[in-house]
């Protein structure tokens, strides 16, 4: 198995679908396999891909900051799934956004707008940009379909926040990442150290570099770095931790915000019927069926992980394919190939 996970990454930086990639898979004892190919960045390639490479985690903060403090929340018992918005969070009571829930929210079915669309649409203070995410009115009914939308996460974080009294990234922090002994996963900007080790993303127009260390998402930056849809940085060994995590049973006392109950909750059916399936924020990955149990959740940059409770594994692939193109095609079917060597091999050479 790791060498056609190494062929194969190996061909996507020949083909440059990505300057280069770090992997890794393991279960709940911790990282079984794993490597690292190619270069951080093609203009300079005596800096190779190792596997302490920072990534621009993207949509992973989702998951990473958001899916987790919600359920930390949820487990303390300071947040009720199905209770409306408005019944608990006065910022929303008197608006649209008070009628959903957060388990709407967690599986895309609130009806909320399909794009956070945060540019030129606010302006650039922090609270107004808040308020008017808040106060914006649904697009559909909640409840009527799964539609897929990033200003989902950026309200739940939100939520987080009024919830805990704490900023998000103290909250991640506090509650998830210094626990589980995630050290380098960090909201942006980075700090210098650290960005000598990221991996560049896209070419920002206004500089003619490519952004390393600072977060590729607009909403990120906007607003300073920390946001609900984006702008976290993360390395694969700390990935690892937080998905050894996911498969671990709760013990007593654990210092971890979310454990085992809220993983059960997330990587089951919640949707009811409705198409496409989703469990809290994971999904089900393309190609398989609900039996196969392997739940997934992508980043714009290029990054992905998976998870199976089932199988007793998990595997994440970072790539800076951001840097190349927009263009996903050619890293779908990476994913897809990497998912399938992962899930149904054996973990050994």
């Amino acid at each position: 198995m790791i060498d056609r996970i190494q062929a194969l990454l190996d061909e996507g930086v020949r083909n440059k679908v990505c300057p280069g990639a770090v992997w890794a898979v393991g279960d709940s004892t911790g990282i079984r396999a794993g490597g690292a190919t190619g270069v951080l960045d093609p203009d300079e390639p005596e800096h190779r891909m190792r596997p302490d490479t920072v990534f621009d985690a993207a949509s992973l903060t989702k998951i990473l900051a958001v899916w987790s403090s919600i359920g930390a929340l949820w487990e303390d018992g300071r947040l009720d799934l199905d209770a409306r918005l408005g019944s608990y969070w006065p910022d929303v009571a008197e608006y649209e956004l008070g009628r959903i829930t957060a388990r709407q929210l967690l599986t895309h079915t609130a009806g909320v707008p399909l794009r956070a669309q945060l540019k030129n649409q606010y302006g650039t203070d922090h609270a107004d940009i808040r308020k008017g995410v808040l106060r914006e009115p649904l697009h559909r009914p909640p409840g009527e379909a799964v539609e897929y939308t990033d200003r989902a996460a950026l309200i739940l974080g939100f939520l987080a926040e009024h919830l805990s009294g704490m900023p998000l990234d103290q909250l991640a922090t506090e509650r998830t990442w210094r626990p589980l002994g995630m050290n380098t996963t960090r909201f942006g900007p980075l700090p210098t150290e650290l960005v000598a080790r990221s991996a560049p993303t896209e070419l920002d127009q206004g500089t003619d570099t490519h952004l390393k260390g600072v977060a590729h998402d607009f909403s990120a930056r906007l607003l300073g770095g920390v946001c609900g849809i984006a702008g976290a940085f993360t390395v694969a060994e700390d990935l690892a931790g937080f998905l050894r995590h996911m498969l671990t049973p709760a013990t007593a006392g654990s210092a971890v915000g979310f454990g085992s109950d809220w993983t059960a909750q997330s990587l089951a059916i919640q949707t009811s019927g409705l198409e496409p399936a989703r469990g809290l924020f994971w999904h089900p990955a393309p190609g398989t069926s609900h039996a196969d149990d392997i739940w997934i959740h992508y980043g714009f940059t290029g990054t992905g992980m998976w998870i199976s409770p089932a199988a007793d594994r998990w595997a994440v692939l970072l790539t800076n394919k951001l840097y190349y193109t927009r263009d996903r095609q050619p890293l779908v079917d990476i994913r897809n190939t990497f998912r399938e060597l992962i899930f149904s091999s054996a973990m050994e050479n």
